[in-house]
């Protein structure tokens, strides 16, 4: 059974009200991913079954314009979510950077992300 001790924590590199994720690399092959680690404790019931939703949403899609999902698991009160990293980052981190620099996407890279 996969546990977080699999793991080498990397870095973080996001976090929310009831989650953190972590630049991680798979101990036995060196691979690196991204882990959430959702604090179930603090949810109630309904953003549990929607903490539980989104590991099947992920586990159904298969595309490569969505962060692949590779295995979620259970540890010390927390469901850790397994899946590729990202690694230029999220479209939203990518429009927080254009916005804090006031920079503008170029019509091509626009069409890129929207197709």
């Amino acid at each position: 059974m996969t546990s977080v001790k699999d793991f080498q924590l990397n870095k973080k590199l996001g976090e929310g009200a009831f989650s953190t994720v972590y630049s991680v690399k798979r101990i036995t092959d060196g691979a690196q991913y991204a882990m959430k680690k959702v604090k179930m404790g603090k949810l109630t019931s309904k953003e549990k079954e929607n903490a539980l939703n989104e590991i099947r949403i992920l586990a159904s899609i298969q595309h490569p314009n969505v962060i692949g999902y590779k295995e979620a698991f259970f540890e010390a009160g927390n469901l850790c979510i397994v899946m590729e990293q990202a690694d230029s980052g999220d479209l939203l981190h990518l429009i927080e950077k254009h916005k804090r620099t006031r920079a503008k996407f170029a019509e091509k890279q626009i069409w890129h992300y929207f197709v």
